[in-house]
């Protein structure tokens, strides 16, 4: 079978079945790809995707059908995420791939970086380059970065925090049928989560929980809670 390019478009490059190309966009498919006038990818907005066709004027694709197979978890995980010292961009990419709906960055008390507006937007593009490649129907959002309260009071719940020390169940052994429709993950920083952390989120009703018996780094062990919710969901 014939493999579709991937398009992130926004919403309001859609009107009357037809999806208004940019100038990037025509280059990128025209000029890098080399597609033609009758060729067809698939196109999404962050919310839905199409079948769509590519017509003899360069600036029109045309919308066939929306594309109803899915490629998504069957669960909608958000991640906060205390912003790490490097390698945020990566961890953006890698939890796109395993299926992140929302991505929270949080400034916690152990936090070194204050980004800019420009990092997220940064961030959201390099989300839907990972959603076209891993050929997910949806982008992730991604929010701006905000303080520990307000992030622990806009996740859904059930919420687990991620505690590398102390007695806490294993995050896996929580995760059993019935699945609920959404869930939140907290991860901490270098240097983990202070105690007056771990008690507000406790107070928001979060269960702290374990990855395992080692000490992961700040970008490997939203990885590894990502995975463990998506084997579980997905073996099922």
């Amino acid at each position: 079978m014939t493999q579709l390019q991937r398009l992130t478009i926004a919403p309001n490059q859609l009107a009357d079945c037809q999806i208004s190309l940019s100038k990037p966009q025509q280059h990128y498919l025209y000029r890098v790809l080399r597609l033609r006038a009758g060729d067809q990818l698939i196109a999404m907005d962050g919310q839905s995707c199409w079948l769509a066709e590519l017509q003899a004027d360069p600036g029109i694709a045309l919308l066939l059908e929306q594309r109803l197979t899915n490629t998504e978890l069957p669960i909608a995980i958000t991640l906060l995420i205390a912003m790490p010292k490097t390698g945020l961009e990566d961890l953006v990419r890698q939890a796109t791939e395993i299926g992140v709906r929302r991505i929270v960055p949080v400034l916690s008390q152990r936090s070194l970086l204050n980004p800019s507006l420009q990092k997220q937007a940064r961030w959201l593009k390099i989300a839907q380059e990972a959603a076209e490649q891993s050929e997910r129907q949806f982008i992730p959002e991604i929010l701006p970065p905000q303080p520990w309260t307000d992030a622990l009071a806009a996740a859904p719940q059930p919420a687990y925090l991620c505690e590398a020390r102390g007695q806490h169940p294993h995050l896996l052994r929580l995760l059993t049928p019935p699945f609920p429709p959404q869930l939140s993950l907290a991860i901490g920083p270098e240097g983990g989560w202070t105690e007056a952390e771990i008690a507000q989120a406790a107070a928001a009703g979060y269960q702290p929980v374990s990855l395992g018996a080692r000490v992961l780094r700040a970008v490997t062990a939203p990885l590894v809670a990502l995975a463990l919710v998506a084997a579980a969901v997905e073996a099922t």
